[in-house]
């Protein structure tokens, strides 16, 4: 068995079939069809159901499908192992976040993580929830995850970051308690109560999303209805559709200052919507750029932890 072939088989799991995958992989497709029957003829199974133009993965194929994926990760962190041993820190760091965690404080993180390391390229995947977070992360598509906590069921393993807010947005004009400013948030500016909100009409993600279900949980244990005026997957068409007067919105604290600077009402409520964020990982060992982005996000919690 080479690591060759199991390229070859994610490969067309990845990529929908043999065509696509010889085509992203630089490989002609006879070489790769060819090497994939020499593995099966090894492993004395069928990996893939070949039905006239589709491919299915047998359920050899499945149980083949996670180990391999695992066994590739591995070679990379060996590689990249050996590298660091030299002084070098390379290679490609895949990592997941939930779209309302991307901006922040996913992007912040990445850009210090890159500053300090340039050598090392980072791919994120946007997964719709943090099921699927889970999953990008379990089977090794992507190496660390970030997303609220405790969330589903797992086995990897989480480590906190920050607790984050979430802050009532406004249409211009609206009035609701004092708004927070730029640099500093606490009770004394006055918190609008939760049950203060009915009436409003809200712009909300779709059902299932981490905000979505932070929002809903808050509203439903005081017993508050809110009509959803806008329900949209796309994050950045919150803050204008609150600013054209569409309905009102829960976003965190970058987002809510940014809306304000716009024009937008902002105000903390009550009681506190807050969410734990953080990010997760396989429970065996880390690649170096891997371990290193854990350590700089462990790093800067305990420096915001310090200065509350």
């Amino acid at each position: 068995m080479e690591l060759r072939q199991l390229e070859y088989v994610l490969g067309i799991v990845d990529h929908g079939g043999f065509t696509r995958a010889a085509e992203a992989l630089y490989v002609a497709q006879p070489s790769l069809s060819q090497s994939v029957r020499r593995l099966e003829a090894e492993l004395g199974v069928q990996l893939f159901h070949r039905l006239g133009r589709r491919t299915v993965l047998t359920s050899a194929g499945q149980a083949f499908v996670t180990p391999a994926r695992q066994v590739l990760r591995d070679m990379a962190t060996l590689r990249r192992a050996v590298a660091e041993a030299v002084g070098l820190l390379t290679g490609v760091l895949d990592v997941a976040a939930l779209p309302s965690l991307a901006a922040h404080p996913v992007a912040p993180l990445l850009g210090a993580f890159r500053t300090a390391h340039p050598g090392v390229s980072v791919r994120m995947a946007d997964p719709d929830d943090p099921v699927e977070l889970i999953g990008l992360v379990t089977d090794g598509r992507c190496e660390i995850g970030f997303t609220e906590l405790p969330g589903p069921p797992s086995e990897l393993v989480a480590v906190p970051l920050a607790d984050q807010e979430l802050f009532v947005v406004a249409p211009p004009g609206t009035e609701l308690g004092a708004a927070p400013g730029p640099d500093d948030v606490d009770d004394r500016l006055g918190r609008v109560p939760l049950a203060d909100l009915r009436g409003q009409a809200l712009i909300v993600p779709p059902i299932g999303t981490s905000s979505r279900d932070l929002v809903d949980r808050g509203l439903a244990t005081l017993g508050v209805e809110l009509p959803v005026a806008v329900e949209t997957a796309q994050r950045e068409a919150i803050v204008p559709l609150v600013l054209s007067g569409a309905g009102c919105a829960f976003l965190p604290a970058p987002l809510a200052y940014d809306a304000r600077r716009r024009g937008a009402v902002v105000a903390p409520v009550d009681p506190p919507l807050v969410r734990t964020i953080g990010l997760l990982h396989r429970a065996g060992p880390l690649s170096p750029a891997g371990r290193e982005l854990v350590r700089q996000a462990s790093l800067e919690r305990t420096v915001d932890s310090s200065a509350t």
